[in-house]
């Protein structure tokens, strides 16, 4: 039984300590979860109640009296899937889906101003997204292994993209410091004639 990523993080937190949906919440944001995977406030009760009607998590009878919230717990199913699903995603090398690579696919839609201005605001949201998960890896919680891991291979990704675009950046700067610094001419205009003889 598959799980998408969002039901997997659910569903994992689940295995990890029976929780109701403010637990779930609370935990997803002192773990930087949104920082790697969708998971919106109202999504976590849409997921919940999905993993229920497949059978992989379940409510036990509270007493009637009882007000408390709905506490969900993994089931037998549930733990499988999880288990099946996680070691799949960790083993098998699924194809790249970064949007970045169809924006740069694209790049004769854009002007090279403009490539190097995204460029360099995509660096600046890097270099933020570094500083957060950073300070959420440093919180005064002990983390279980697998943040620890996420964390790990996050900024081993975030890393390995701030390197990339600050390297692109340099050189559409030089490029546009190269044409600046090129004298214009008018259509038709012959250019200076190279000097080809060795000195």
């Amino acid at each position: 039984m598959e799980l998408t990523p969002a039901e997997l993080t659910v569903l994992g937190l689940v295995i990890e300590r029976p929780q109701h949906g403010y637990d779930l919440e609370r935990v997803i944001e002192q773990r930087g979860i949104r920082q790697w995977t969708d998971i919106g406030f109202s999504s976590i009760y849409y997921l919940l109640t999905r993993l229920e009607k497949r059978g992989l998590v379940h409510v036990p009878d509270a007493p009637a009296t009882a007000r408390s919230r709905r506490v969900f717990h993994a089931t037998g199913e549930g733990r499988q899937a999880a288990r099946d699903t996680a070691l799949a995603l960790v083993t098998e090398l699924q194809p790249a889906t970064n949007p970045l690579l169809v924006g740069v696919a694209n790049l004769p839609l854009l002007s090279d101003e403009e490539y190097a201005q995204a460029l360099r605001s995509r660096l600046t949201q890097v270099e933020a997204r570094l500083i957060g998960i950073r300070a959420a890896e440093a919180a005064p919680v002990p983390l279980p292994l697998p943040a620890r891991e996420v964390f790990s291979y996050s900024l081993s990704l975030l890393e390995a993209e701030r390197s990339w675009l600050a390297e692109r950046v340099r050189v559409t700067d030089d490029e546009q410091d190269r044409l600046q610094e090129e004298p214009r001419r008018l259509p038709g205009e012959a250019g200076p004639v190279p000097d080809h003889r060795r000195t």
